[in-house]
């Protein structure tokens, strides 16, 4: 097996064809996955130390931003006017975020040494009760307003982003659209946290927080730590292909978002937030 430095590798392979009748050698591409580790140096100027705190399973590439986001989105940084600096170190599966020096950091708390695989946004929690993670931007229960014809065009917007999706045909992707000028920002995972990890240190890096007015599309379900996520940089509306879980219905209520599901080019499910929908007049 043959790997690039990057998202995607290659493969040797076989493939049946039923009108072919016969199995033909091809070479195909797929989606990386590997671990990266994510560590903190933090202390006083003095005595600086180094604590694990996840290991997460991901497609390499936006390492930085995934690290940002993941730290982020479990409030060991709440800005990045926090930061030092966010680097590889030793290899490229390992991330170090230095933290200044007069920023607390709670080591019992966060290094909890915490793995978590490609399909999992929660399993390293310790207990049901550090779930629920609060956000520092509250979102208003009536803005902004979206038009249904508007929304119906994002899952054309983000099957026309997903680059190594169309390569591998395994990748999720975590579409954020800026609702007033219409600016896109896609990244892209094996991992649907990871994907949108990598979009929270994206807006952390490059954006103004809260994203007020910005709607997030996703390539799968709409699962809680999803919502989770979208609400911890203020994200309004949340919409997915797929179904939401039970669980993300009732957190999106909770937080003022409007969840949407089976998101399609011709229709869609309102599961919360249903006063943000624009109502058309009904046909004669």
């Amino acid at each position: 097996m043959e790997t690039n430095q990057n998202s995607v590798g290659t493969v040797k392979g076989w493939v049946y064809h039923f009108d072919a009748g016969k199995i033909l050698r091809r070479t195909d591409q797929f989606a990386r996955e590997e671990p990266l580790e994510i560590a903190i140096r933090h202390g006083k100027a003095d005595r600086r130390e180094i604590s694990v705190v996840a290991v997460i399973m991901r497609t390499p590439g936006d390492d930085e931003l995934l690290a940002l986001g993941f730290c982020f989105s479990e409030q060991i940084i709440r800005s990045s006017g926090e930061l030092l600096a966010v680097r590889h170190f030793d290899d490229e599966n390992r991330i170090l975020i230095e933290l200044r020096a007069e920023i607390d950091f709670d080591v019992k708390r966060y290094s909890r040494n915490i793995f978590s695989t490609s399909s999992c946004g929660i399993c390293g929690k310790t207990s049901i009760d550090h779930i629920r993670t609060t956000s520092h931007f509250p979102i208003l229960a009536t803005i902004p307003e979206i038009a249904p014809a508007q929304l119906l065009r994002w899952p054309t917007l983000l099957g026309e982003h997903q680059a190594q999706f169309a390569q591998t045909g395994g990748m999720h992707a975590c579409l954020l659209i800026d609702l007033a000028s219409g600016s896109t920002y896609l990244k892209e995972d094996i991992g649907r946290h990871n994907a949108l990890d990598k979009l929270v240190g994206y807006a952390l890096k490059n954006l103004s927080l809260p994203l007020h007015n910005f709607g997030l599309m996703l390539s799968g379900r709409a699962s809680f730590e999803l919502v989770q996520k979208a609400a911890m940089v203020g994200i309004p509306i949340v919409a997915a292909i797929g179904a939401p879980s039970s669980l993300a219905i009732d957190l999106a209520d909770e937080c003022n978002q409007t969840l949407i599901g089976f998101l399609r080019e011709e229709s869609f499910n309102i599961y919360s937030g249903m006063e943000r929908i624009v109502q058309l007049p009904a046909k004669a």
